[in-house]
């Protein structure tokens, strides 16, 4: 039997495997997040200070939204062909100077420069997601991107709050310049601390296009398309959710308090569950993270109360824990290393789709049939982690894409000392 000191030697013994580069780029992150205020305080920016209509902001942050999908979606292919870290700096310099200049932009401008920004922060994500996915070798790549999620996700923690005290005591504008100059910083950290990109990666041979290696890993060609679905049910908890409460007699405090529910259960667990289950197959996980998050949803139909959305946001955090690492881990374990970017850019791509999809379809259905709403989200998740689980069972002409290759001893001792992603000292673009 195997005592809890042992265990958690053992695991403390995994991240500390993680390279430092990944850990590098998750202090960036963090930093970055708490000064990430624009998603927050977009919408009210624009009804606000900017005195637009409804209508008007939400066309403004929708066409804002589809350029930040964009960008997650087609973000991977400069990377694969230019360099994932030139695309990284190239992405964050666009976005942070648009958000330092958008505060004195006219209104008619925001339409071309807003989703030109959120495009380049797109990049910047599958950039980023593809350097940890170079820097760490398959098998132990759910650590990787699960510490960069931590990361991220303490960042955006603090940086609400935090922009909720800049606005009051300076200004709305200054929330995007802070945010536009956290992404200029950004960009400098990572210049220095992220080793210029190889060019041989980028140029290998890979005997068929982008479309020949997805066939050949059905599994992922699965997976894709189950995300997308899921994402859309699952951000229908910062689109309909609150309506729905409200409806109800069930005021913002309660539904501050689920979503406060939702950080900080993440920050607690994933890490830990993330470790812990890093030997299980992954596909299987993530599928049953998928029928948590139908079943979160499903409590919602049970009747409007506090405890049936206190029930329902736990389910849906539980389901975010299983799934959203091991599916970035698994598209990243598939890839070919000459279509790293991409891969990750089409895992980018339909983790965010929700929301574009999310506000506009959970709003016009629950407006027409209110009942039928969270049913079908229930139902909708369950069949994408049905999906997932048969697509477990597939094989590729590479063996089977249910279990990545565990992590050697020598590719774990590599991995801590950062020579998977390195340079030679002060060699820079």
């Amino acid at each position: 039997m195997r005592g809890g000191t042992g265990d958690s030697g053992r695991n403390g013994g995994v991240l500390r495997a993680v390279p430092k580069v990944v850990w590098l780029l998750a202090a960036g992150a963090f930093v970055n997040m708490v000064m990430a205020f624009t998603f927050v305080y977009l919408f009210v920016y624009l009804t606000g200070p900017r005195g637009l209509s409804t209508a008007a902001a939400g066309t403004i942050a929708g066409v804002g939204g589809i350029g930040l999908v964009s960008g997650n979606f087609t973000g991977g292919w400069f990377g694969d062909r230019f360099g994932h870290r030139r695309t990284l700096l190239a992405g964050s310099a666009v976005s942070g100077a648009g958000l330092v200049a958008l505060p004195v932009l006219p209104t008619a401008a925001l339409l071309l420069v807003l989703p030109v920004c959120q495009y380049a922060a797109g990049t910047v994500r599958a950039a980023n997601s593809a350097l940890v996915a170079v820097a760490v070798p398959a098998g132990m790549r759910r650590q990787g991107f699960a510490v960069m999620r931590f990361a991220a996700n303490a960042g955006f923690t603090v940086g609400p709050p935090l922009g909720a005290l800049v606005a009051a005591h300076w200004s709305y504008e200054w929330l995007f310049r802070a945010d536009g100059l956290g992404t200029l910083l950004f960009a400098g950290y990572v210049a220095r601390v992220v080793a210029v990109d190889r060019p041989g990666i980028r140029r290998a041979a890979t005997g068929g296009g982008m479309w020949a290696a997805l066939r050949q890993r059905p599994a992922v060609l699965v997976l894709l398309p189950a995300i997308v679905v899921v994402d859309t049910v699952y951000r229908q908890q910062y689109s309909t959710l609150p309506v729905f409460l409200a409806d109800h007699g069930i005021g913002t405090g309660v539904y501050g308090a689920l979503l406060a529910i939702n950080g900080g259960v993440i920050l607690l667990l994933e890490l830990v569950v993330t470790v812990a289950l890093r030997d299980r197959a992954p596909l299987r996980i993530v599928g049953t993270g998928l029928l948590l998050v139908g079943t979160g949803f499903a409590a919602l139909a049970a009747g409007a109360s506090t405890g049936t959305a206190v029930v329902m946001m736990l389910l849906v955090t539980a389901g975010e824990i299983l799934y959203k690492t091991p599916a970035t881990a698994f598209v990243a374990d598939s890839a070919p290393p000459e279509f790293q970017g991409r891969f990750q850019s089409l895992y980018a791509g339909a983790s965010t789709s929700g929301t574009v999809l999310a506000p506009p379809l959970g709003g016009a259905l629950y407006q027409s049939a209110p009942g039928l709403l969270w049913p079908l989200c229930a139902c909708l998740a369950a069949l994408a982690g049905l999906a997932v689980f048969a697509a477990a069972r597939l094989r590729s002409g590479l063996g089977s894409t249910e279990v990545a290759r565990p992590a050697s001893p020598a590719d774990a001792d590599r991995a801590s000392r950062g020579e998977v992603l390195a340079a030679a000292e002060g060699e820079r673009d």
